[in-house]
């Protein structure tokens, strides 16, 4: 198993804004996970709807359009997996056929099963960019029934430095009104299992942070984390002006990077980042309790080399 991206070799700097340009045909990653991440998809909607979609009632044409752009994004980028005929969407080696010509009332909801991506639509007014509607199903330690209708600045209100006011957020809402090309960011994060639901409360990051508990028992810290990848796109949508954002997680075993051809230097990479995060830093990824633990697991990987 190797990871597919690494933003903690420093590609990618913690707590930063990070955005590139991307390549139109790497706007939607597959892998051979796709029929795991669709079954988990189909989980969480028949037994937790109202926690992982919303939307506000006028969202609806600015849905189709981003499920009509998916549609036609997969069937020419990758053919031997998706196909299109009578109106459905057929997705090859899962047995699953999604009806794209009459989703229903949330076209997003179609979107969002066609992919391991989530997706999430930023609609701009008074105050700046709000989330209007999303398919949230693999949160990263945040709960979409909380986000939604906020504008950016209090949906980043949490982060160390992103909050209303801050430079970060002025900075962010300026990128919204100006983007005009596809982009792309990674972030990272260290949990104690492979769950690809991991929604945290903001009342549950702030104890979380009080109580400074170790997340991973036990003395092999490696047996129990897991690192979790984010890559996040941004494209703004021609007809509704909405800014659709993608967000695709990747999780794997620490103990992965010990087997890894290149492991010294992500290894050692990744315990400066570590080592670089302040307190509220820390608590904001929960890792106040066991950072030197984790530092000391990515040493003796970068020295074994």
């Amino acid at each position: 198993m190797t990871p597919t991206h690494t933003p903690y070799d420093g590609s990618s700097k913690p707590f930063a804004i990070g955005l590139k340009q991307a390549d139109p045909r790497d706007w939607i990653e597959l892998d051979g996970h796709l029929d795991a991440y669709l079954a988990e998809k189909d989980r969480l909607y028949a037994e937790l709807p109202d926690k992982v979609f919303v939307a506000e009632p006028d969202t609806r044409p600015a849905q189709r359009e981003v499920l009509d752009l998916l549609v036609a994004h997969l069937t020419e980028r990758f053919p031997e997996t998706y196909s299109l005929e009578n109106g459905r969407c057929t997705i090859a080696g899962t047995g699953r056929t999604v009806d794209v010509e009459n989703p229903g009332d949330n076209p997003l909801i179609a979107a969002s099963k066609l992919v391991q991506e989530d997706l999430i639509l930023m609609r701009q007014g008074g105050n700046g960019w709000r989330l209007a509607a999303g398919s949230l199903c693999f949160p990263s330690s945040w709960k979409l029934t909380e986000k939604f209708g906020l504008p950016m600045h209090d949906i980043h209100g949490p982060v160390p430095g992103f909050g209303p006011g801050t430079r970060m957020a002025e900075l962010i809402a300026r990128m919204f009104d100006k983007l005009a090309v596809l982009v792309e960011r990674f972030n990272w994060s260290i949990q104690a299992d492979g769950s690809l639901y991991h929604p945290l409360s903001d009342r549950q990051r702030l104890a979380r942070s009080a109580e400074t508990a170790t997340t991973f028992p036990g003395a092999d810290v490696a047996a129990h984390a897991f690192i979790r990848v984010e890559r996040q796109t941004l494209r703004k949508l021609p007809v509704s002006g909405d800014v659709l954002f993608t967000i695709r997680i990747h999780l794997d075993p620490l103990a992965v990077l010990a087997r890894h051809k290149d492991r010294a230097r992500l290894a050692a990479s990744f315990a400066e980042q570590l080592m670089s995060l302040d307190r509220d830093q820390l608590d904001y990824k929960g890792l106040a309790a066991d950072r030197d633990r984790l530092v000391g697991f990515l040493g003796d990987v970068a020295k074994a080399g």
